[in-house]
């Protein structure tokens, strides 16, 4: 097997160069085939034959998937660097581009939800495949879409409106250097090596690296808190006032095809069953020795030696290892993503922060980001972005409308192969090391369950609030009324931790796409639990439904593995596990 070394991904699969006469050529064609595409306009009727309107879907498709490579080669590019006006430039000039396509293409989506009558909208979802359950969400969506016209506009201002909004939030805090005091020399730091320090073993150190990291977000609280209003003013007055959603949350509900009231079980059964993670912080308290934690504790490191490194040849071998021993074939998926250097790993001034795993086009290999330190932590985000990606690769044999999973779905294999790599590591160690897993473990549980819920519970005030008016110390206030909700009497949480809400990208990127990771967190736990008791046999039920990408609605496609997700006694079962590994660590300390 071959040695990996941290690097940039290679992404001349997608574009060799963007001032080559190949990539002209390229993006003509691509305005040659939708050319073509806008002759079908005359096509369209109810009696539209089943042979057209395939080759319409078909013809689409290659548009999407075409596209897909120019302003995905763009988008990587400036995510490996966020300071570069050159990338900044294309990226600017690929979205432009995109919003030219949709608006030109919008026809066919429009005739689609809203001029075919449902007879004959029956007739051709017979005949579709694998795209019936698309095209039947198409025709859900149509009462939230306006007219040709006014869709056209609202994509091209797009573009100078909350896309644009995103890059000067990015360009801003990836921009941001922390100057910081350590064992009296003074560091410059950018975030990610700062997010080293919150987790040192040392309570000065981590409390003066977020004390830094806060302070800078709140210097700037002023223009971040602006950006974000106007964003969640931008999602009310299209979604809410325009379009007519019931809520801003519903507008994500219904584009992930999922019900309201399975959003609204699993985020009340994550705030009453927020007692579990109090008591796990009350427990690590008494390991570090605390009557009780404060918030710059939360992810402190208990062991009372250097926290363990890893390679990153060693933290791939591992990851590929232990897919490969639950199923071959989601070994070898694996493994194609680091062969073809589809992996950004290191870490470089003006690099985006954090990581993701992104999805071209079913024909091409998933590309991760990452920002490897070498922590255990580091090893779990890697088997976790991996986890992204065999998700994606399962799923390559549908169209490129439905190879992803919708959002809720989308972190189901991410946290499914984690798990597969927290029980391997555990079972190969004892005694403090154990202690040591096992609190990382909740800690993890904690970070993408109920630090994820609890976010969704914020954005959905800080809209309402922000709809009525709200100020940016408004929000700040009512963020703290949030963390102290969650936290209770067990983590002291002090005044600066107000502004931490400037700090989160998804707020600004994504709105409402937080409660993914508690609802995809939650639902690997129970197929983990369904993969313990069944044994081997398991990879297949699991494979099966990683393979269905978006080509069924979530709570059926479940339901054909005896998953119901809309009852509260579901997500329940995905708690009685994080209690049980609370009680282990209870044992362990004993």
């Amino acid at each position: 097997m071959q040695r990996f070394s941290p690097r940039k991904w290679d992404l001349t699969e997608l574009v060799t160069d963007p001032d080559s006469p190949s990539f002209r050529k390229k993006l003509k064609d691509i305005e040659s085939r939708v050319e073509a595409f806008e002759k079908n306009k005359s096509r369209l009727s109810p009696q539209v034959s089943e042979r057209h309107f395939l080759g319409m879907l078909q013809s689409l498709e290659d548009i999407i998937e075409r596209f897909s490579t120019v302003s995905g080669y763009a988008s990587l590019e400036y995510s490996s660097d966020t300071q570069s006006d050159k990338i900044t430039s294309l990226l600017t000039r690929m979205r432009k581009m995109g919003s030219e396509i949709d608006n030109r293409t919008l026809f066919f989506d429009q005739w689609w939800k809203k001029h075919l009558d449902d007879r004959n909208a029956a007739r051709l979802m017979r005949v579709s495949g694998d795209l019936q359950e698309f095209l039947r969400h198409k025709r859900k969506l149509a009462r939230y879409s306006l007219s040709e016209p006014e869709e056209k506009i609202i994509n091209t201002l797009d573009v100078t409106g909350h896309s644009a909004l995103v890059k000067i939030y990015d360009k801003i805090t990836n921009a941001f250097k922390f100057r910081l005091k350590i064992d009296g020399r003074v560091h410059t730091y950018n975030r990610e090596e700062l997010s080293l320090l919150v987790r040192s073993p040392k309570a000065a150190t981590r409390e003066a690296a977020y004390k830094t990291l806060l302070s800078k977000f709140d210097e700037n609280k002023g223009v971040l808190g602006e950006i974000y209003q106007n964003i969640a003013l931008n999602w009310k007055d299209e979604c809410i006032q325009i379009r007519g959603y019931s809520s801003p949350i519903a507008v994500r509900n219904i584009g992930n095809d999922v019900d309201d009231n399975t959003v609204e079980s699993l985020i009340s059964v994550c705030r009453t069953n927020a007692d579990v993670f109090r008591k796990f912080f009350l427990l690590k308290a008494s390991l570090l020795k605390m009557k009780r934690l404060r918030r710059y504790d939360l992810y402190s490191p208990i062991q009372r030696k250097e926290e363990k490194r890893y390679s990153y040849d060693a933290a791939i071998r591992m990851v590929l290892e232990t897919l490969g021993d639950f199923s071959p074939k989601l070994g070898e998926f694996a493994r194609r993503v680091f062969v073809e250097n589809h992996v950004d790993s290191e870490i470089r001034p003006g690099k985006r922060s954090g990581a993701f795993c992104s999805t071209i086009s079913p024909k091409v290999t998933p590309y991760v980001l990452l920002n490897f330190k070498g922590r255990t932590n580091d090893v779990f985000t890697m088997a976790h972005e991996i986890g992204h990606a065999i998700h994606s690769i399962a799923a390559s044999g549908k169209s490129v409308f439905i190879q992803e999973a919708p959002l809720p779905l989308a972190e189901t294999a991410s946290t499914f192969s984690e798990m597969l790599l927290f029980d391997k590591i555990l079972n190969q160690v004892s005694g403090p090391e154990q202690q040591t897993i096992l609190v990382d473990h909740m800690d993890d549980l904690y970070a993408t369950v109920g630090r994820q819920a609890y976010f969704t519970v914020f954005e959905m005030d800080a809209h309402r609030k922000i709809g009525d008016g709200a100020t940016v110390q408004e929000i700040s206030e009512q963020y703290a009324s949030n963390l102290r909700e969650q936290f209770g009497s067990s983590v002291s949480v002090s005044h600066d931790f107000g502004v931490e809400w400037t700090c989160i990208p998804h707020f600004f990127h994504s709105p409402f796409y937080c409660y993914s990771y508690s609802f995809g967190n939650l639902l690997s736990l129970s197929l983990y639990q369904r993969y313990k008791q069944e044994g081997k046999s398991f990879a297949s039920t699991y494979i099966d439904i990683l393979a269905a990408g978006g080509s069924k609605k979530p709570e059926e496609l479940l339901k054909e593995h005896g998953i119901d997700i809309g009852t509260e006694k579901f997500w329940k079962g995905g708690f009685d596990y994080i209690r049980e590994q609370t009680r282990r660590l209870e044992k362990v300390l004993d």
